[in-house]
């Protein structure tokens, strides 16, 4: 099965209606797709009682993807606001558990920054890490080339299955040692993470001079025809994983709900017990 979904909630004008409060919201997005990333995870160890409102928000059949913590990661400048990193992943369990309790835990996706490297005491932190993170499903996606350079390429997904890691499979701009490529191989039967980052090329290569990186990074509007060829490569892994979860994080310019939109309707794909929803008499170039 193929789940399409969105990073975030919060920012997918497309799909709201007019004076849609904040608040409304994800009970809103969880009638257009049935997963979603939450990135608040990332800046902080989310209180027990976000996710239990963010639960009852949402339809049963609906999953989170939690994004790690970014101390987890090493993506934190400076010192990480706990006593020790035992604390904090302590800390982070406790958090994220209530969703795992309420059956609509996705997995953990632990996103490393592009200067995590394929070294021996990177890959010696990867298996602490999947170690105090063993009673979740748990995604893992790089953010540096060597990881699947031609002669470590397979060691890496060998690693990753040995480990239990589900693969989060990356299509972004090839720049450098900053991206790795869209390596089409499920590491786990039962889950593979897909994220759609864009092909901004000019703009994941360096910073634009006068703007925040991360509002043109992510820029991008995927085309029909490249919309048709990921779904064709998706599809393949369906193969070697019984779940597929695809996440479009192109939205600098507010493109990922209708790219998204346009994915599933190329693709033939609808879902049953999604949040009821209201439509109004202009609301047809939503519908899938």
């Amino acid at each position: 099965m193929i789940e399409v979904g969105l990073t975030g909630w919060g920012d997918h004008d497309y799909i709201y209606p007019p004076g849609t409060r904040p608040g409304e919201k994800l009970e809103v997005y969880s009638s257009h797709f049935p997963i979603v990333e939450v990135d608040a995870s990332f800046y902080a160890v989310q209180p027990v009682k976000n996710y239990k409102k963010w639960i009852d928000q949402t339809p049963e059949r609906f999953s989170f993807i939690v994004k790690a913590y970014q101390g987890i990661t090493g993506h934190q400048r400076g010192e990480i606001p706990f006593s020790s990193i035992h604390e904090m992943f302590k800390a982070y369990v406790e958090s994220v558990k209530e969703v795992k309790e309420s059956n609509k835990l996705g997995m953990i996706l632990c996103q490393f920054p592009p200067w995590f490297d394929c070294t021996k005491e990177n890959v010696a932190y990867l298996r602490f890490v999947r170690e105090k993170l063993a009673a979740f499903p748990c995604a893992l996606e790089f953010r540096h080339q060597s990881w699947f350079s031609p002669e470590l390429k397979d060691k890496t997904l060998q690693f990753m299955k040995e480990e239990e890691w589900i693969h989060s499979i990356c299509d972004e701009p090839q720049i450098e040692e900053g991206s790795v490529p869209m390596v089409l191989h499920p590491t786990h039967d039962n889950k593979t993470l897909v994220r759609l980052h864009g092909r901004n090329r000019e703009a994941w290569k360096r910073p634009v001079k006068g703007k925040k990186w991360r509002e043109v990074r992510y820029l991008y509007d995927y085309s029909t025809e490249e919309l048709r060829d990921c779904f064709e490569k998706i599809r393949g892994l369906e193969n070697h994983s019984r779940n597929v979860y695809v996440l479009f994080n192109n939205n600098s310019g507010g493109h990922a709900a209708p790219n998204a939109k346009q994915f599933l309707k190329l693709a033939g794909i609808s879902y049953e017990g999604l949040a009821p929803r209201q439509i109004s008499l202009f609301d047809d170039d939503l519908e899938t």
